[in-house]
């Protein structure tokens, strides 16, 4: 092999090269979003008013399609959508930088979910329609399958009961259990963040999601 061939590069060899650096690339820009964002938090700490609204700004759409998607109203949400950020201007000073801005304003949210839902039997009219983290609606019973005309009469009814069924098993879980579900399931977040928004520990939220799936799974058994 001559010294030409050495020092060539194969095409994997600068495609993992390319990769590698578009990686250092995003870990350095997050690390500069949080380090800005930091110092807007820093300065909502001293009474910036300016920093708090950039802070709103930057996160004001998640906490609506949060509040939406948990509770299924859009009077409730924006009801916990004021209330989320007037507690967050209340208790700023508060913040003692031990997770991120978007865990900590996701930790009230929740829990105004939480007692919004425990006042209320039901979370929603239409339990066989969801909100998943982009705002989009999703219909559970789409992912059933069904090899009749679409337009046949006996799979509307079918998809008619299918949705009771569903109603009926998601009202059988517990706001917690039904919390941490959709957290997992519809927001896309992860156990430890869940159990930081819930003050438990990731282990217990585990353990939570656990008994939802189980009193879901047992729920729709006979649909299967």
């Amino acid at each position: 092999m001559n010294g030409a061939d050495r020092g060539s590069s194969s095409p994997e060899d600068e495609s993992r090269g390319n990769a590698s650096r578009d990686n250092v690339s995003r870990i350095g820009e997050r690390m500069q979003s949080r380090a800005l964002e930091m110092d807007l938090i820093r300065e909502a700490q001293g009474g910036s008013r300016v920093a708090f609204d950039a802070l709103v700004r930057q996160y004001e759409h998640q906490v609506l399609r949060l509040a939406l998607h948990l509770t299924g109203s859009e009077h409730d949400a924006e009801d916990i959508y004021q209330e989320a950020f007037l507690k967050a201007y209340r208790y700023i000073g508060n913040f003692r930088f031990e997770c991120s801005f978007y865990t900590w304003i996701y930790r009230i949210v929740t829990n105004l979910c939480l007692d919004q839902l425990r006042r209320r039997k039901t979370r929603r009219e239409d339990h066989a329609v969801v909100v998943d983290r982009t705002g989009d609606e999703i219909d559970l019973l789409a992912s059933v399958s069904d090899d009749r005309s679409f337009s046949n009469p006996a799979r509307e009814l079918d998809r008619k009961l299918l949705g009771e069924r569903i109603q009926a098993a998601l009202t059988k879980l517990t706001p917690r259990e039904r919390m941490v579900f959709e957290l997992k399931h519809y927001q896309g977040l992860r156990l430890r963040t869940i159990g930081e928004m819930l003050n438990t520990t990731e282990e217990t939220a585990k353990n939570t999601l656990f008994r939802a799936t189980k009193k879901l799974r047992t729920q729709l058994a006979e649909l299967r």
